[in-house]
């Protein structure tokens, strides 16, 4: 029995195929989503050569002591921005040197803690790679009228596709 949705089982086989095809290695930095990513990618046998690490960093002092996000940039930008998706990919690349890839996810799955500025559904993923030192986030308005598990698995959905080379 998979811990997972058969659709996102699926997708996460295909990231692991297409990474492990470019010889890239994933390590995941997770906030809302709680590491529904992570167990994605290892609900599959052999996933080890591809997934090096995940990190559930849900709460703000996690994020700043597991992937060296200072505490001040969170206070002045939120959790929930751009600015904070990519210092968590940066910081889980930094964190595992083993990893060639990062996918960060935070974002608001509710029902509670949405705002007129970052609604229920309010989520941004990003993505850091080692090579180049390129990085690119993207901010998703999932449907704030849908549960906290629909938001989740939209955004761990997102964040996988993210993951295809």
């Amino acid at each position: 029995m998979s811990l997972v949705p058969q659709k996102l089982f699926d997708l996460a086989g295909k990231v692991l195929d297409a990474n492990r095809d470019a010889g890239r290695r994933i390590v995941t930095a997770e906030s809302c989503t709680g590491g529904i990513v992570a167990a994605a990618l290892t609900e599959h046998a052999g996933s080890s050569d591809v997934v090096q690490a995940g990190f559930v960093t849900y709460a703000n002092q996690a994020k700043s002591q597991m992937l060296l996000i200072p505490e001040a940039m969170i206070v002045a930008q939120g959790a929930v921005s751009e600015n904070i998706a990519l210092a968590m990919a940066k910081g889980a690349l930094d964190k595992v040197k083993t990893a060639d890839v990062a996918v960060a996810i935070t974002g608001i799955a509710g029902p509670g803690g949405g705002t007129f500025d970052k609604p229920v559904g309010t989520v941004w993923i990003a993505k850091a790679l080692r090579r180049g030192d390129v990085a690119e986030a993207h901010l998703h308005q999932f449907d704030k009228n849908g549960s906290r598990e629909e938001i989740r698995l939209q955004a761990a959905s997102a964040a996988l596709e993210l993951l295809l080379p």
